[in-house]
């Protein structure tokens, strides 16, 4: 059996590393079965992709399509373009896709029109709200999916709702938790602990990446100025995707008490959310599916 595994940012890409884990050990078992990973490119800065690599120990990827940014229209078509070409070059038996970014939406279109059977890690996942991206990438997804890997009951029933056979569905819970138990020993500390002279529990975590909170610049200050003022004396450490820090440069945005950094690998990352007093967070889809990993 051949399949194709889809990664594009990088919560994709600590989603897929306990499911190529999974495949390796059962190719050790003497099953049939082989995988090729696809990287379609959505995150490419080397801070946002290679560094994730090499923290989850995953394999290089069998491609990556290079797709880069763009607006939400030219990014998807561009991942359909690239990823229609793969599987015409390397034909799958199955395509797994993780999450509800655009690479998971566009990829799993190619494949269901190229009559490929196609499974959703963390299906039926709903915010219920479609002014998010994410939620019509969801939606579009679990409508021509085929088998659905579930985080909870609240997503079983959300699919059950829509129409989903229960043999369809399978309830594993969340992979992402697999990685961070798996890696939790090896987390280490980044630079900016001594540069800011930061202490356990006596700072905050700070990640923003939704167009909504991050492109308007007006919005973007109004939002960290609130949260320095109910911060009391503690730092918040905001590591910055490239894009909001474009916008950060261009005006001038400086807050007292937000300490604007890089995009940090997993492990350094995760080591300032375990030793945080709290992390302020706009990823997730729910509360109860929310896993905190950056940006």
């Amino acid at each position: 059996m051949h399949i194709t595994l889809i990664a594009g940012t990088r919560p994709n890409f600590v989603k897929i590393s306990p499911i190529i884990l999974a495949l390796k050990k059962k190719q050790a078992e003497g099953f049939p079965v082989h995988f090729r990973l696809v990287h379609t490119g959505q995150h490419y800065d080397d801070l946002m992709s290679s560094a994730f690599f090499q923290d989850l120990q995953l394999p290089n990827p069998d491609t990556n399509l290079g797709v880069g940014s763009g607006t939400q229209a030219e990014q998807t078509a561009g991942i359909m373009i690239g990823f229609e070409k793969e599987l015409l070059d390397f034909p799958a038996d199955l395509v797994l896709v993780v999450g509800d970014v655009n690479s998971t939406m566009a990829c799993a279109v190619v494949a269901k029109k190229m009559n490929i059977p196609l499974a959703h890690v963390e299906g039926g996942i709903r915010s219920f709200d479609s002014s998010m991206p994410e939620e019509i990438n969801r939606k579009i997804t679990d409508s021509i999916t085929d088998y659905f890997f579930t985080t909870s009951t609240f997503a079983n029933e959300n699919l059950k709702k829509e129409g989903v056979r229960d043999e369809q569905i399978f309830f594993v819970g969340n992979v992402m938790i697999d990685t961070l138990l798996r890696l939790e020993n090896e987390f280490k500390q980044p630079s900016i602990f001594e540069k800011e002279k930061l202490s356990e529990k006596k700072y905050f975590v700070l990640t923003l990446h939704r167009p909504s909170n991050v492109d308007n610049p007006e919005k973007l200050l109004k939002l960290l100025t609130t949260l320095s003022e109910h911060c009391g004396n503690c730092t918040v450490i905001f590591p910055v995707h490239p894009r909001t820090a474009a916008i950060l440069k261009k005006n001038g945005i400086v807050v007292k008490n937000i300490v604007i950094i890089e995009p940090l690998g997993y492990l350094e990352f995760n080591y300032l959310v375990k030793n945080s007093m709290a992390v302020i967070t706009d990823s997730g889809g729910i509360s109860e599916e929310t896993t905190v990993m950056g940006i």
